[in-house]
């Protein structure tokens, strides 16, 4: 008979084993140490990898299910460390497969409301060449006005390092998101 422990990651309630929970206490622990980031801005980072483990984990179980040691150890290897290797210091590649890429507006690259700069991320195309066909379409005929407030109104904004890397075609892995966390800004 194993303990249990109910714990709350990214807002999202789990029952997880107490070795489970013992090594992602660790791994945490590693984590955190291991940023190169102020100390100030730690905290916004732990979030969102919490957050982030806390959608893994929602992958991985469903209904009543209990987190188990081998699921934490496969989140653990997807995310990595924020230096880009694995715990035990071998190095971790993450950039290796490319992911479905998810359309957004890109906060990061925008002149008006990041609709052009979130297409060309998306179609993997420089973004002169869509802001020179937008602004052609625009003075054809209204039609390139129309398009740019619907894609406005229609496609959300990536806000999270999560959603950043899911833009971009990259797996949300700890260097990944730390590439596009707000404290590089």
């Amino acid at each position: 008979m194993k303990k249990v422990i109910n714990v709350s990651l990214g807002g999202r309630p789990f029952t997880m084993n107490e070795d489970a929970y013992d090594r992602l206490t660790v791994y945490l622990s590693h984590f955190r140490s291991r940023l190169s980031v102020p100390e100030g801005q730690k905290t916004e980072v732990m979030e969102e990898i919490e957050s982030r483990i806390g959608e893994l984990f929602s992958q991985e179980v469903s209904g009543e299910r209990v987190v188990t040691l081998e699921v934490v150890e496969r989140v653990v290897g997807t995310l990595g460390m924020p230096d880009g290797s694995a715990e035990n210091g071998s190095t971790y590649t993450s950039d290796s497969g490319k992911m479905p890429r998810k359309l957004y507006r890109d906060p990061d690259g925008k002149r008006i409301a990041g609709v052009c700069s979130g297409l060309a991320l998306y179609l993997d195309v420089d973004v002169t060449l869509i802001r020179v066909f937008m602004l052609a379409a625009l003075i054809c005929g209204s039609a390139g006005f129309w398009i740019y407030v619907i894609l406005w109104i229609a496609v959300p904004v990536a806000e999270t390092p999560a959603q950043k890397c899911e833009l971009r075609g990259l797996p949300a892995t700890a260097e990944n998101m730390s590439r596009f966390s707000t404290y590089n800004k």
